[in-house]
């Protein structure tokens, strides 16, 4: 009887597992922390809490070395990489803005003239995720259900709520202008009843009524350089990078409510945003799975005035980790713990200060592109005669006249060659490629092959450039990224909740593994230009 008794037990058991294994969670929660290292959710452990960062790592699983593995390393391209699991060379996003021969002049990656406002002002409202030419994640979620599951994307940038929440899904940013969240006639025809309620609570005015002082004695913050120094961007008005800010003071001089986006104040705006879309859409409370997916933008502008060594980011993600542990308290409370998966990872890191580096005597420099193109245009003319040989430099690439090298009956691989070994006189360019390099050979190891990985046949540019370690282009005070060197690529990548298993790998994995993993756990399409692989660690 009781041997039966423990068989029948064991296929109860094994039933309800098959259950729960079958069924779907109720929402999908992908956070992308704007210019975030993976160093970070070391650094600060000490003062974090236990149910922020420190949960995704206690409790989820985290590969510890996972990297971009592109060149260059913008916003952009990487909220594409992430929901698209492939690089800029098949998706098309290959920077924050780029050249475009056919118009003779620069793009933005989510504009688009033929959409409008729908809320906000005008200028704002030009966006959608057009440019973008595979799917994502959030569009496959959509197409396994008849677009019955619904996706969510919000963020302080338009491009980080756009490209996330793909071609299907809605999208939610900040407007600058008026201090409101919008949308663009590409998603809806009118502002939704539960933004218009949101955006009357005015609620980025109240945040900026406040003086942003560190949340603990200044003395405390052992990981940060002094506050008083000669690295960072004072806001207009101040004479000094140091606290306290008093940001209603600030304003007029400092893009009057924008501040926001460069306080931590801008992640608890996002998050606000994101509890009124969840509630608003009711996302994860019908029959499909429901997916949010939420930018921190605020990091990456604090990082670029202060950098990866101010007491002012200490305390952003200090701030941001309090934040989220409310956040997953919030979603235990209406979903139920192990009835969501979140996962969390970076858009890119981010260099050191080029003048804190130099300071503590690290080998770095700053490229002067303005010199340097000052002596190719000179070197152009007195090569192959006069005309405009440079239509654009951007982005660490050089776009060639094309037409005037073919009217000149010039060999254009020959005159890319030749600019590209002109380069190298110049301090701090490491190495130079050229498009006709890319396109012929297929390289698979080293900064090469992260150019290659970023680089679009149709719309990249005819030399390509790669500076020495730890050099930023026309820089001194704060800090910038683009690179594919480690401070740059290596970022976080950590999944928690329904059926993610609490570990932990340093296995080399790439950003693109990410919409391919969640592709695995939902049983859904892969995003149909992906090249990233599931992380078996996790889907296993």
């Amino acid at each position: 009887m009781k041997k039966a008794f423990l068989t029948g037990l064991a296929v109860l058991i094994t039933l309800a597992g098959f259950a729960q294994d079958s069924k779907k969670p109720k929402l999908v929660v992908g956070i992308v922390v704007d210019q975030m290292r993976y160093e970070y959710l070391h650094k600060f452990n000490d003062r974090f809490t236990d149910g922020g960062f420190k949960r995704l790592m206690n409790d989820g699983f985290v590969m510890k070395n996972a990297h971009y593995n592109y060149i260059p390393t913008y916003t952009g391209p990487g909220h594409s990489s992430v929901y698209t699991g492939t690089t800029p060379a098949t998706h098309g996003i290959i920077s924050n803005n780029w050249y475009v021969r056919d118009l003779g002049k620069m793009i933005y990656c989510a504009e688009d003239s033929t959409v409008t406002n729908v809320g906000g002002s005008g200028d704002s409202g030009e966006i959608s995720p057009r440019n973008l030419l595979t799917t994502t994640i959030t569009d496959e979620l959509r197409l396994s259900t008849n677009q019955r599951s619904k996706v969510v994307g919000v963020a302080i940038k338009d491009r980080g709520a756009a490209l996330p929440a793909g071609h299907l899904g809605d999208a939610y940013w900040f407007d600058k202008e008026t201090g409101d969240f919008m949308t663009s006639t590409y998603y809806k025809d009118e502002v939704p009843d539960w933004l218009r309620k949101f955006n009357k609570k005015k609620l980025a005015e109240k945040y900026l009524s406040n003086t942003w002082k560190p949340l603990y004695k200044t003395k405390t913050y052992i990981q940060s350089v002094a506050d008083n120094n000669d690295f960072e961007v004072p806001f207009t008005g101040m004479e000094t990078p140091e606290f306290p800010y008093d940001l209603k003071k600030l304003m007029d001089k400092n893009g009057g409510i924008g501040l926001i986006a460069s306080t931590p104040f801008g992640n608890d705006l996002t998050l606000d945003m994101a509890y009124a879309a969840l509630e608003g859409e009711e996302l994860g409370k019908g029959d499909e799975t429901d997916f949010l997916a939420v930018s921190f933008s605020s990091t990456d502008y604090v990082g670029h005035r202060f950098g990866p060594s101010s007491m002012e980011l200490e305390d952003t993600y200090l701030r941001l980790d309090q934040s989220l542990e409310e956040f997953f308290e919030y979603l235990d409370k209406e979903y139920g713990q192990g009835e969501y998966m979140v996962f969390l990872t970076a858009d890119h890191a981010v260099a050191d200060v080029v003048n804190y580096m130099k300071s503590i005597e690290v080998p770095t420099g700053s490229f002067n592109s303005r010199f340097a193109l000052t002596q190719l245009k000179g070197f152009t003319r007195e090569h192959y005669g006069e005309g405009d040989w440079i239509l654009n430099t951007s982005n660490e690439q050089i776009f060639l006249n094309r037409k005037l090298v073919a009217e000149k009956g010039l060999d254009l691989e020959k005159v890319q060659r030749e600019i590209a070994d002109f380069m190298l006189r110049f301090d701090g360019i490491k190495e130079a490629y050229t498009a006709s390099d890319m396109k012929r050979f297929e390289y698979t190891e080293g900064r090469k092959h992260l150019l290659q990985m970023g680089f679009n046949h149709k719309a990249s540019g005819d030399v390509l450039l790669i500076l020495e370690p730890a050099w930023l282009t026309n820089s001194s005070r704060g800090t910038t990224h683009g690179t594919g060197y480690i401070y740059d690529t290596h970022v976080p990548v950590l999944f928690y909740g329904w059926q993610i298993k609490p570990g932990f790998s340093t296995r080399y994995c790439t950003i693109t593994d990410i919409a391919p993993t969640v592709s695995m756990l939902l049983d859904i399409r892969i995003p149909n230009g992906a090249t990233g692989q599931p992380i078996q660690e996790i889907t296993d």
